[in-house]
């Protein structure tokens, strides 16, 4: 048994999560009422109202702004600092930063990070074509050291990077379809995944070829989805400590942006954040007081496209340099093998990627992993540090390191049943292992007693009351 980490007066923990299933972006669900649904769901886990919460984040790359407050009054309209973040598909890791950060900091207790996005369907495409794009430099480098084309940008990006490690390392294009099979595989037993359909390797590899090496089944979705975090202090931890066992320790967490390496014209990886990532993935490990990446059993990373997974099994320093392929080729990113399971989710590729939810979601994953709530055939054993890698072109990158509070591997006591998982998720079931959504009388249990706002909570409010059968 690992030892209990030392508390300290600084460290930040997860005490609850949520999620709402993710669906295609057909605007079936709105913004607040998705939102809504996760943060409902982080704080029953964490057993907390909102009076609770001394400051909101919220997290999302397409909408207007103060799209936050439109959450978060519907818990209450409690005058609490509220912060709207965007930093590409790294978003919601952002938003567990900033509030680990102030946590850490010592300026408030408690935290509500919840991450949303309601996209359109088709390739990401920029909603202000009229100024500069971040983007517009990469995008002019990559078309002078590779060529201009008509496949969508960040499909090119990210396949040019594959290709630059096919040339240096060997690596074949069947290394990539493996990773998305592998996913999908995964993906199939996540309630909470966009698409749960298991695909052969020939299959993925006949699908529409996007841009060499990557065909359509190798690439995320766009999506529609929610996810949130309750993120509290030592303190208050240590205020509550029949929750020891069910926090989690934000052991180490780095956010980096690119070197000038980015622009140097000598990589296709590192206009896709390997550079970044490498660097930002040794010092998370190095606060968490991880020697090595390779003592990490489990890890939800960032594969918006099945290359930047086989890049990023480098870049985070699961193997020698220029033999992440073999990884792949000898079964080690999955079950059974000898190396760290990769996205027990289905990652991206298959679970979906709603922007500013992606890091949320990896975040509860990492949680229900760690507390040993994966029990439908996912959960990967004997677990004590986690790690989550969040990337954003443009660029941001935030590597976390988790450990379990109470210094326990996941494994070490017997399993808890579905019942008693349920009663400490304070949602009656197992949220690992079922998407429901949440009842209205779910949302009484949170929201503010002293400044709650029905008119704030509007239409959600009657969405939940016209759909009892939600949780049957």
């Amino acid at each position: 048994m690992s030892s209990s980490p030392s508390p300290s007066p600084s460290n930040a923990y997860v005490l609850g999560v949520g999620l709402t299933e993710y669906i295609k972006p057909r605007r079936q669900r709105p913004y607040p009422e998705l939102g809504f649904e996760a943060g409902t769901k982080a704080l029953l886990d964490a057993h907390l109202g909102y009076d609770a919460i001394q400051v909101g984040v919220a997290c999302y790359c397409y909408g207007d702004t103060c799209c936050g407050q439109r959450i978060f009054y519907q818990f209450g309209m409690t005058g609490i600092p509220i912060y709207n973040t965007t930093n590409a598909c790294a978003t919601g890791s952002t938003g567990l930063q900033l509030a680990r950060t102030l946590v850490r900091g010592g300026a408030v207790d408690v935290v509500l990070v919840v991450g949303f996005e309601t996209m359109m369907p088709g390739s990401l495409k920029s909603m202000w074509p009229d100024r500069p794009s971040p983007m517009g430099l990469a995008s002019r480098m990559m078309n002078e050291t590779r060529g201009r084309f008509e496949s969508p940008r960040n499909a090119q990006l990210f396949a040019n990077a594959g290709r630059e490690y096919m040339e240096k390392y060997g690596a074949e294009a069947r290394d990539f379809a493996e990773i998305a099979r592998i996913s999908h595989e995964h993906s199939s037993r996540n309630p909470y995944a966009q698409f749960k359909k298991v695909y052969s390797l020939e299959e993925i590899e006949t699908s529409p070829m996007i841009h060499f090496p990557l065909t359509k089944l190798q690439c995320s979705p766009t999506s529609d989805g929610a996810g949130a975090a309750v993120i509290v202090s030592q303190r208050f931890l240590d205020s509550r400590p029949d929750f020891r066992s069910h926090a989690i320790l934000m052991a180490g967490q780095t956010l980096m942006t690119d070197s000038p390496a980015l622009y140097d014209g000598q990589s296709s990886m590192n206009l896709v954040g390997f550079d970044m990532t490498r660097r930002a993935a040794q010092a998370a490990l190095a606060e968490a007081g991880v020697k090595s990446a390779r003592d990490v059993k489990v890890c939800e990373l960032h594969d918006c496209f099945s290359a930047n997974e086989l890049i990023t099994l480098e870049g985070l320093g699961f193997c020698d340099p220029g033999k992440a392929h073999l990884l792949v080729r000898h079964g080690d990113i999955t079950y059974g093998g000898n190396g760290p399971v990769i996205n027990p989710s289905g990652g991206l590729i298959s679970k979906g990627h709603p922007l500013g939810a992606t890091g949320l979601a990896q975040c509860a994953e990492l949680t229900w992993q760690l507390r040993g709530w994966a029990t439908n055939g996912r959960l990967v054993k004997d677990v004590d540090v986690a790690l989550q890698h969040n990337l954003g072109l443009g660029g941001a990158v935030v590597v976390t390191v988790y450990k379990r509070a109470d210094g326990r591997r996941n494994t070490d006591a017997p399993a808890a049943s579905d019942a008693e998982i349920g009663s400490l998720s304070g949602l009656g079931y197992n949220p690992a292992t079922e998407a429901r959504t949440i009842t209205l009388e779910d949302a009484e249990k949170v929201r503010s007693k002293n400044a709650r706002c029905d008119y704030a909570l509007g239409e959600t409010a009657e969405k939940l009351q016209a759909a009892p059968q939600a949780r049957l």
